[in-house]
């Protein structure tokens, strides 16, 4: 992933609400934070609007005035049938970046996404999406390891994983929290999407303290997560 200014931060019991709240409401949202710390929740609609703006034009349906690194009218967030999509096609003069990637042309969103503009980070929150999954059968050595992750659960994997990106064995995965906040979770809904992936990969039975390690030294093993990922 390419390096952001955006540094991840704590939440607050009152902004942890707020999402819950959110999530509540089933439908697609934006998370992200101003230029003072705030906590921003932009609704993306429950079907009735296909097309939004994202810029620092005040006639963005998605205004980040704040930020002088985005442009007027930046890229274009598009539902197509039940999924959101982000565009940007030559809009923007400082590019936008999902998951660490510059976005040429049309990105499918998926859950717990991240978006960066300029030097605000946002992430795409789909709370429909958590019950679908993703099959994904590799090769793990001489036999084969076939792990179904919904797009949440992925999320949850890599963002364990992130502490590896060039620092090999040397490294420990990312604690509960740090994930938290790096995918605008709580602690709780973390721990919920590890012990399934504990029971996926079939490290119950690993010592406590082994769990983490292993379920990452799995994931690299099978090729689920690789170097690229994080």
């Amino acid at each position: 992933m390419s390096e952001s200014p955006v540094r991840p931060h704590s939440s607050s019991a009152r902004e942890l609400k707020q999402r819950l709240d959110a999530e509540r409401q089933g439908i697609s949202f934006l998370v992200l934070r101003d230029n003072e710390d705030k906590q921003q929740i932009h609704p993306l609609g429950d079907g009735g609007v296909g097309r939004l703006s994202l810029g620092r034009s005040a006639d963005a349906d998605i205004c980040l005035k704040w930020d002088d690194q985005v442009s007027s009218i930046h890229a274009e967030l598009e539902r197509l049938g039940s999924e959101w999509t982000i565009t940007d096609d030559g809009l923007s003069r400082n590019g936008t970046f999902l998951n660490g990637e510059r976005v040429q042309g049309r990105r499918r969103l998926e859950d717990g996404d991240s978006l960066r503009v300029g030097e605000t980070l946002a992430v795409f929150r789909s709370p429909s999406m958590e019950e679908g999954t993703t099959g994904a059968t590799v090769a793990a050595g001489s036999s084969a390891l076939a792990v179904d992750l919904s797009p949440a659960q992925r999320k949850v994997l890599v963002a364990l994983c992130r502490p590896f990106k060039g620092a090999g064995a040397f490294a420990t995965p990312a604690t509960n929290k740090e994930i938290a906040d790096e995918l605008f979770l709580s602690v709780d809904a973390v721990k919920t999407h590890l012990r399934a992936l504990f029971r996926k990969f079939d490290v119950e039975g690993v010592p406590q303290n082994q769990k983490r390690a292993r379920l990452v030294e799995l994931a690299f093993k099978a090729g689920i997560v690789s170097e690229r990922d994080l």
